[in-house]
């Protein structure tokens, strides 16, 4: 294959990453309210911080210069933060889900 090939599917997927990547830190910030609310448990809380501290830390499972892997903990950790505020919401009336009429 021509050189110049490699260099446009190089920059594609250099662009794609970059574009998960700016999506996942959008999400991050928006995440900040989650973490100060007291309904959401503990365990979900250590987990996104401990995603993070394996995000910035240079130590990988899967050594690779796109960071693949760290893209994937903290989608997960996210996920599951969000689904544990998901199941931790309550309505006006106190009850979990809102009012059952």
């Amino acid at each position: 294959m021509d050189s110049s090939l490699w260099l446009i599917v190089a920059v594609v997927l250099v662009l794609v990453v970059a574009g998960y990547a700016a999506v996942l830190l959008v999400r991050v910030f928006r995440t900040r309210r989650l973490l100060l609310d007291a309904g959401v448990p503990l365990q979900s809380k250590a987990l996104f911080w401990a995603s993070v501290v394996y995000a910035v830390s240079p130590i990988d499972l899967i050594p690779d210069p796109v960071y693949l892997d760290d893209i994937g903990v903290l989608l997960i950790a996210l996920r599951a933060l969000h689904a544990a505020a998901a199941g931790n919401r309550t309505g006006p009336d106190g009850l979990p889900g809102g009012s059952k009429d």
